[in-house]
């Protein structure tokens, strides 16, 4: 008996793959196009080939957008994830307090982007600012709006409070689906909370990590509205990552060819990263 195949269904996933080409494909199409095209406005377009993306990796203004940028999501990794991690295990499993503590964990995330970046300008004032108020209180010269080191404290600090609940919800979503079995076994063989974390708990967790590593990297790494608003990318270009120096290049110079190069090799820097990041760790669980 011959089985019936029904291929209406494609009729439903059909919108979906038309808004995906309207939202992603066109404007990325247009971006390739600008990327080897010389204008000079009238919609009059001259062939450059590969110049502009040339003349983006040599140059020492991008070389230095990238070090910040590697530098910042390397910071924010290194901080949130082990931070993340630790607050997750400290949360109870039962009772009241698991709600009060998941909505508490959950609010930071329902903040806009643009808001975030504001609360942390006002907050981070060294003169009517409660965290600057109180740094300088301590006896340490901060002002964010003048130091290097206090905008990238700020900028740091900003993020961790931000997005460390996007890595503790994970955790704490893998460790309750551990199941009660790998406990007891463990309480009858007399392990010590340091043997369960290590050979219970981490393994288990080894996906949800992934997941969490790679969702920071591809946030922090594309990371914009919060720093605009808190410190302009300033002072100087001390907090002026690839987000900030490519949309300067685009809507502040106009260079829409060097512009649209740029964005492309911003796009396959953060695949490059994610498929190291991905390869990587499935790798080791191979092992």
């Amino acid at each position: 008996m011959n089985k019936v195949v029904n291929h209406k269904a494609w009729f439903f996933v059909l919108p979906v793959v038309l808004l995906v080409a309207f939202n992603a494909i066109i404007p990325l199409m247009t971006v390739v196009n600008f990327s080897v095209q010389e204008t000079f406005g009238d919609n009059v377009f001259f062939w450059a080939g590969v110049q502009w993306f040339e003349d983006v990796l040599n140059s020492e203004r991008f070389h230095a957008s990238l070090l910040r940028q590697i530098l910042f999501t390397g910071l924010v990794l290194v901080i949130e994830i082990p931070l993340g991690l630790v607050i997750a295990l400290a949360m109870p499993r039962k009772g009241f307090w698991v709600s009060v503590c998941l909505v508490l964990m959950a609010l930071p995330l329902l903040i806009p982007w643009n808001v975030v970046g504001a609360m942390w300008n006002i907050m981070a004032l060294p003169d009517i600012g409660l965290l600057g108020r109180g740094i300088n209180a301590l006896g340490i010269d901060f002002n964010y709006t003048r130091q290097p080191v206090s905008a990238w404290f700020t900028v740091v600090l900003m993020d961790v409070w931000h997005w460390t609940s996007l890595v503790v919800l994970l955790c704490y979503a893998g460790l309750v689906s551990i199941p009660d079995a790998y406990y007891q076994a463990a309480k009858i063989d007399g392990a010590r909370p340091w043997a369960v974390f290590r050979y219970i708990q981490l393994p288990k967790l080894k996906y949800v990590l992934t997941i969490a590593i790679l969702l920071r990297f591809m946030d922090s790494f594309m990371i914009y509205t919060e720093v605009v608003v808190l410190t302009g990318g300033g002072p100087g270009n001390s907090t002026t990552f690839l987000s900030i120096d490519l949309v300067k290049a685009a809507l502040g110079q106009f260079d829409l060819g060097p512009a649209a190069a740029m964005s492309l090799i911003y796009f396959l820097i953060i695949l490059l990263f994610s498929w190291l990041f991905y390869t990587l760790m499935m790798r080791n669980e191979a092992r």
